[in-house]
């Protein structure tokens, strides 16, 4: 197997003895296997270790000081914020809330207890990371307005590995508006590979958000992990477009009655970009509900992907799972795969899964073109209403204009 990547243990300040040997435990395990290729069922449409063979030199894991910048505030509408510099926390605001409801801090390693699914990419982090935070918000707790998460990464992350880790628990009938928003333009290689623990307690509801503002080479890996307890929610949103390589592994396990779920996607893609969405959602008890929509508009040979399962165990009665694929393919060199796989134990359950690709419809260019639209114009409208249907259920009214003013510029190529 070829070596592009050279890791060490001893770049990371003030570790103890056992926290040494624990990361160099998790090292050797992803030594055993480097990073995840097509030999992996999980990574059979994105051959990671030959996307990063090709594009590589050498990776480290440079112990960097981060080049911090002012950040652009989004000035649609009043939000909260956490500013992040390669992954670590270096600002706060929560000017719009009670201060004391919510506890932020900075990522706790010293007292991790590791949970997460095996993999080689988690065993990497398990192994390397540092940084990132801890948010809790108290019990009975609502935001009054959002939480905007800024991801700023430094030019001087050519051919690096960043690896960290947050914690976000939203304590009992607590809720969050939560956007992640990436906001990088660097011409150079980089690799972000990061672990999110949400834990949604009971009569909890969590709306995130992922969107990027830019076009950058950047190879980002999330994997999410969602507990979800008795009534609690969880929306999920993925606007994405302009990254080099994107891959979301979302876990959703619903572990108490009445919880809910929702996965919305669009992603519209060019350029030879590649972006995945990978999917587990595990109906482990009775009267849960799962939704899931990911819609993909692929040109200039970029390549989309979606995987995605949902496992309903035998105890969990009157589920009502969801899953639904859509793409439109704008170029003979672009490439969608779709993987959705039901695993059902429960006989009183109502569980469904569909995918579809094809091109845009001609006749409705057509008509357009026969009203005085331009070809191109015409195009971007069709892809525009096709994508911006995922934010229907989105309520808050000047979020969701802006995030339709985002997407409408991803559309618009920028």
């Amino acid at each position: 197997m070829q070596q592009f990547y050279d890791f060490k243990i001893n770049k990371i300040k003030n570790l103890s003895s056992e926290e040494k040997i624990l990361r160099k435990k998790n090292l050797e395990l992803f030594y055993l296997n480097g990073f995840p290729s097509k030999k992996d069922e999980d990574w059979k449409f994105t051959d990671l270790n030959f996307i990063l063979g090709q594009n590589f030199t050498n990776i480290v894991n440079t112990e960097l000081i981060p080049d911090e910048k002012p950040f652009n505030p989004i000035n649609e509408f009043e939000h909260n914020f956490i500013y992040l510099v390669n992954g670590k926390l270096i600002s706060k605001n929560f000017d719009h809330e009670e201060k004391d409801k919510i506890l932020i801090s900075n990522f706790d390693y010293k007292n991790e207890i590791i949970l997460y699914r095996e993999n080689t990419l988690n065993f990497l982090n398990n192994a390397l990371a540092k940084d990132g935070f801890s948010l809790e918000i108290s019990k009975n707790y609502k935001f009054k307005k959002p939480l905007v998460i800024y991801n700023y990464f430094s030019n001087s992350l050519k051919e690096t590995i960043v690896n960290n880790k947050n914690l976000i628990i939203l304590n009992e009938n607590s809720e969050l508006t939560l956007i992640n928003f990436v906001d990088n333009n660097s011409k150079e290689n980089f690799i972000i590979n990061t672990i999110d623990d949400i834990k949604l307690k009971k009569n909890s509801s969590l709306k995130s958000i992922f969107i990027n503002n830019s076009k950058n080479n950047a190879y980002f890996y999330k994997y999410l992990k969602n507990d979800l307890e008795k009534n609690s929610n969880l929306e999920n949103y993925i606007l994405s477009s302009g990254l080099k390589l994107n891959k979301f592994d979302i876990e959703v396990n619903h572990n108490a009655e009445y919880s809910s779920s929702n996965i919305f996607s669009a992603l519209n893609l060019s350029n030879y970009e590649h972006q995945e969405i990978k999917t587990l959602i595990n109906h482990n008890t009775p009267n849960c509900q799962s939704y899931q929509k990911i819609k993909n508009v692929l040109n200039n040979e970029s390549k989309g992907v979606f995987q995605g399962k949902i496992f309903v165990k035998n105890i969990a009665q009157k589920t009502d799972a969801y899953q639904l694929s859509r793409a439109l393919i704008l170029d003979d060199k672009a490439e969608f795969n779709a993987k959705p796989e039901l695993e059902i134990y429960a006989d009183d359950v109502k569980c469904s899964h569909g995918s579809t690709s094809g091109s845009i419809d001609l006749e409705s260019i057509h008509y357009l073109k026969s009203r005085g639209i331009p070809e191109k114009e015409a195009y971007q409208m069709l892809i525009n209403g096709f994508l911006c249907e995922v934010l229907e259920k989105l309520n808050e009214n000047n979020l969701k204009k802006f995030l339709l003013k985002k997407l409408e510029s991803q559309i618009h190529g920028y």
